[in-house]
């Protein structure tokens, strides 16, 4: 199909590129879209072939904006009429179009579609269709990897020039604030590991939001580098810088219909430990009910995806998946896991062992993957360096160098904020844990928008309570969100008894 159109001279160069503009109303009637590739021919046979960009009002109905270089390199004067032909579709619809009918695709066509979502040359419609498309055929083990590096390379690449370690948690667990340990006991042992955490989006806290209670997260990329080469760590968010970033758009369209793969969930996480140059990569599989993974089963075969694929990266990978019937830790919330993070770290009285024991554990697999130490020997590395209180020095290293204060102390953490405890109204023993409901309490109560807010439990799966017995308490910067909190906390039953 082919239709005319008036040429209008713009005054704006683009540095050579042979582009042409058009209004976006009609390109949509004709069925063109941003990266099209277009013939114009005009003056007795005259043809020029151009990449397509859209306006809504640099040019009108009727118009083709002609950039500065090409009516001076091809004489085009204004008011002349143009012949526009559509020649070719961009790569990455092709691609898009291949997927969505469940064919192969190679890398060249991967990274073109993906380049395309980072650049906004697609928009939401197209990005939720490749989205979609792994459910119509499953990716291929070697698509996934191209998924994995055409997301890496289409943003800021973080290398340090040096062998580097990392732990990443499927999510899912409430609490399991276990990473700032992890990273503080392995930094400590002179290994690096740069930490970069996201913020929580359905849950009460990330890794990103407790470290924010004891220092700030947020530095560009060469500010990152300066800290861990002072500490050979760092807790940052990894939000404001550009790792992946395909991921944030394709998770944008994804979240609204809950349709996120296992693989995608592997491709996304592969491809920010791609970016931030991990050679040695610990996978944290939490799996039970309310977690992300409910079987161990499922686990497994996740657990062996990521080592194919993490190997074709020249990563080293290895995962961990235990069964999770309660959360790990005391405190679920910003501050109150920052509290337990400390606490462990610090060696209190009231530190929560199974926190302190599983990160330990991984800290310890972290050792014995990098050959810091023979296998079987890393747990008790890992525990001496909290004794030892080497852990702590380095996370307090850490907590200064990203500008939060010094020797800061576990109980300092929560300030005087609302309270209401909640208690047992039978005997029995907890039976159940629900870490959905935990979760949809303290984000009523304010988490993690206010850091303060949450819960502390009180007792444990399995634990024998009686009537009246303490079960945890509500914790809330206002008198309003306390008032949320209990109402939500009546309609959802955290602890089971029977």
């Amino acid at each position: 199909m082919s239709y005319y159109l008036k040429c209008k001279k713009l005054d704006i160069t683009t540095g050579g590129a042979e582009i042409i503009l058009m209004n976006e109303k009609e390109a949509e009637l004709y069925g063109v879209n941003p990266g099209d590739k277009v013939s114009l021919i005009w003056s007795k046979g005259k043809k020029l072939t151009a990449t397509v960009d859209m306006s809504e009002k640099e040019v009108k109905h009727g118009e083709v904006g002609l950039f500065e270089d090409i009516w001076k390199k091809h004489n085009i004067e204004e008011d002349d009429i143009a012949e526009v032909i559509l020649e070719s579709r961009p790569l990455s619809i092709e691609t898009l179009k291949k997927k969505m009918l469940g064919k192969p695709a190679a890398y060249e066509e991967i990274y073109a579609l993906i380049k395309d979502i980072v650049d906004g040359r697609l928009g939401q419609i197209e990005t939720t269709y490749y989205a979609a498309s792994g459910f119509v055929k499953e990716f291929s083990e070697e698509e996934l990897y191209f998924v994995a590096k055409a997301m890496a390379e289409t943003g800021e690449m973080f290398n340090l020039g040096v062998k580097v370690a990392d732990k990443h948690s499927v999510g899912g667990l409430a609490g399991n604030r276990i990473t700032p340990i992890i990273v503080s006991i392995v930094a400590s042992c002179d290994i690096y590991i740069p930490k970069t955490s996201s913020r929580a989006i359905t849950s009460p806290a990330g890794t990103a939001d407790t470290m924010e209670v004891l220092c700030p997260v947020s530095f560009p990329i060469e500010e990152i580098k300066k800290i861990v080469r002072k500490t050979r760590a760092c807790l940052v968010w990894g939000g404001g810088l550009k790792l992946a970033p395909a991921d944030d758009k394709i998770i944008k369209v994804s979240r609204p219909l809950a349709i996120e793969s296992y693989d995608k969930m592997i491709v996304s996480i592969l491809a920010k430990k791609v970016a931030t140059g991990v050679d040695y990569l610990l996978i944290d599989i939490p799996v039970g009910r309310g977690c992300k993974v409910s079987k161990m089963k499922q686990a497994v075969e996740i657990g062996e995806k990521f080592i194919r694929l993490g190997k074709r990266f020249g990563m080293k990978v290895k995962y961990v998946a235990t069964l999770a019937r309660e959360p790990l830790g005391r405190g679920i919330g910003p501050a109150l896991e920052a509290r337990d993070v400390l606490r462990v770290l610090q060696q209190h009285k009231f530190r929560p062992l199974d926190l302190e024991n599983k990160a330990c554990k991984l800290a310890g697999d972290i050792l014995e993957l990098k050959g810091h130490c023979k296998e079987g020997k890393g747990f008790g590395i890992a525990k001496g360096q909290i004794k030892n209180n080497e852990a702590w020095k380095k996370m307090n290293q850490i907590i200064i160098a990203q500008g939060g204060k010094k020797d800061i102390n576990s109980e300092e953490v929560m300030q005087e904020v609302e309270r209401y405890e909640i208690h047992a109204k039978k005997n029995g023993r907890i039976k159940f844990v629900n870490n959905r409901a935990i979760n949809e309490v303290c984000m009523n109560l304010g988490a993690p928008v206010d850091k303060y807010a949450g819960l502390h439990l009180h007792v444990r799966f399995k634990d024998k309570v009686n009537k009246g017995q303490k079960l945890f308490t509500m914790y809330a910067s206002s008198k309003e969100r306390l008032k949320l909190g209990i109402l939500a906390a009546g309609k959802n039953e955290i602890f089971e008894i029977n």
